[in-house]
Parts: structure tokens; sequence; C-alpha cells
């Protein structure tokens, strides 16, 4: 899941949480829109995640490449 998919979710689950009013039987619109923005912010958090350990410029992950040279005295 990237960002752009994991905001959507927020935003549409946020609009079904806060903005919507009408009913639907059997349906509760309030908790389908907190579900979506749940899942909406777990995508978020790991693909933000995932992504910042294969970064060129924000990893930690720094190697040390040591070279030993043979010398013959």
């Amino acid at each position: 899941m990237t960002t752009g998919v994991s905001a959507f979710l927020i935003a549409v689950g946020a609009i079904l949480a806060f903005a919507v009013t009408k009913t639907v039987n059997g349906l509760d619109l309030v908790m389908v829109g907190w579900i979506l923005m749940g899942v909406g912010a777990l995508g978020l958090l790991l693909s933000i995640l995932f992504w910042s350990s294969y970064s060129p410029y924000g990893s930690r992950r720094r190697g040390v490449v040591v070279e030993e040279r043979d010398t013959l005295l």
C-alpha cells in the first residue's frame, strides 16, 4: 500500500466518520469510517518504515569497507 492509497483511505474514513449523517440498515457508517482511517494510518506507517529503510539518503545502515593490503617486507 502506497502513501497515496493510505491518504485516500484516511480521507474517505474521515468523511464517513465525521460528515455522513445518513443511516444504512445493518451497517454502521461511523464504524466503517474509523476502520478505514485505522487501516490507512497503519498502511501509511508501514509504507514510510518500509521505504525509509531502502532510501539512499536516510538509511541508517551504512557499511564500512575496509581494505587490507598484504605487504611483503
